[in-house]
């Protein structure tokens, strides 16, 4: 199989050959000195006056059902425990993700339930698409790591009666619930006096309401971060966050925009970093996983799902690929929270291969267990091929530990809520 894609930064056709029956993705920016220079003469108003309100979002009452949903995401007696909302696991302090460092989420009807990933932001996802395979056979688009909902309101719906989660037993069970709230008057008048005699219909006004809220309130897409206003032509980055986004769109370099494209839309949009495509980074397996304890389970990524599994054995490993916007805000990375520390995570991108000693267990004969958090079948699956994953152990990483910061320092210009 072969596949060609194109990204939006500019860059030659992204060409990906099987290996072994696995996809591998070969990223070769030609031009990423040239989207460079172009952000730097943006900073000094090279952009032209129209850039300096180029992507702010419009800002707007919210419509009586986006009104509905956000108060249904901060209501925490829709949960079985009574302490659990939706704004519980996506703070609205902490750009719509986590405000604590848990490898993952504690729900359930205690509160005492563990989920299986760590829980990512919801900020930008209105401009996802449903899971799909693109013209070059990519996987592309879709909710949750593996992808395996079409919508926001789709994925809405899942929390409620997922048993790690806020766990009612039932549609009915949330929507008795519902019906008691502070605001359910409110509800009736919006969807209708006899909605909660109906409560499947009355769940999907609840997952629109919802879906709704996310769409319309802009502090789920900001656009208000440093990165923005430098795109916008209104400030000028430091010295040390110019390099960091040379060495982050450098293909021979960090070579992060391969997957997290850092240019605008050829229709003016502000980037998302994210190709919303899927990647096996062969990330380590986590121990604050409670299910990590068994040996036989494994956590396959889009072979989660059995539409994937059968047909796609290559996927199996591969997660989907989170947008880097406000990613300085996190706590945790990756789909099983490995990581606390962006210089953990970004040092484990350059080092996987050069000095993986540092990143998994040792085998009994001394020699390292490489790609522990897959089964043997799967391991070939990691992608090995890409930069900065060409390296083979004691070559030199793609980054140096100052680079390594140089990159932090950009990032952390992608946080939203910059004030100059």
């Amino acid at each position: 199989m072969q596949i060609v894609r194109i990204s939006n930064l500019g860059e030659k056709p992204l060409i990906s050959h099987a290996q072994q029956g696995n996809p591998v993705l070969i990223r070769k920016s030609l031009m990423w000195v040239v989207v460079s220079g172009a952000l730097l003469l943006a900073a000094c108003g090279g952009g032209g006056s129209s850039a300096s309100n180029a992507g702010v979002p419009a800002e707007a009452e919210l419509s009586a059902q986006a009104a509905l949903g956000e108060k249904i995401f901060a209501d925490v007696s829709l949960s079985a425990s009574g302490r659990q909302a939706c704004a519980s696991c996506h703070s609205p302090d902490n750009a719509h993700s986590p405000a604590n460092n848990l490898a993952a989420q504690l729900g359930g009807a205690l509160l005492d339930q563990q989920g299986r990933r760590s829980t990512p932001s919801v900020n930008y996802l209105s401009f996802n698409s449903a899971f799909h395979f693109d013209v070059e056979g990519t996987p592309t688009g879709g909710f949750f790591w593996d992808g395996r909902v079409a919508s926001l309101q789709e994925q809405a719906a899942e929390p409620f009666v997922n048993a790690f989660e806020m766990a009612n037993a039932s549609v009915a069970d949330v929507i008795d619930k519902l019906s008691r709230a502070t605001y359910a008057d409110e509800f009736k008048r919006v969807f209708g006096a006899d909605i909660f005699s109906r409560p499947d219909d009355a769940m999907a006004r609840v997952t629109l309401a919802l879906s709704q809220y996310q769409k319309e309130d802009t502090e789920f897409r900001a656009f208000s971060s440093k990165y923005d206003e430098f795109l916008r032509g209104n400030v000028v980055l430091s010295a040390q966050e110019i390099r960091g986004l040379a060495l982050f769109n450098n293909p021979d370099k960090g070579n992060c925009a391969g997957c997290h494209p850092s240019g605008k839309g050829a229709d003016g949009s502000f980037p998302m970093f994210t190709d919303f495509t899927y990647d096996n980074l062969g990330v380590p397996r986590n121990p604050a996983i409670a299910r990590n304890a068994d040996p036989a389970y494994y956590d396959l990524g889009l072979c989660e799902r059995a539409d994937v599994l059968a047909p796609h054995p290559d996927l199996c490993g591969a997660f989907k690929v989170p947008s880097l916007r406000n990613v300085a805000q996190r706590h945790v990375y990756f789909h099983n929270g490995r990581f606390n520390t962006l210089k953990d995570a970004i040092t484990f991108y350059v080092q996987r291969d050069t000095n993986p000693e540092k990143w998994y267990p040792p085998n009994a004969d001394g020699t390292v267990k490489k790609f522990d958090d897959l089964p043997p079948q799967y391991q070939a699956n990691v992608n090995t091929t890409e930069v900065p994953y060409n390296r083979q152990l004691g070559d030199t990483p793609a980054l140096t530990d100052a680079e390594v910061d140089d990159v932090i320092a950009f990032l952390q210009t992608l946080n939203d809520g910059y004030r100059r």
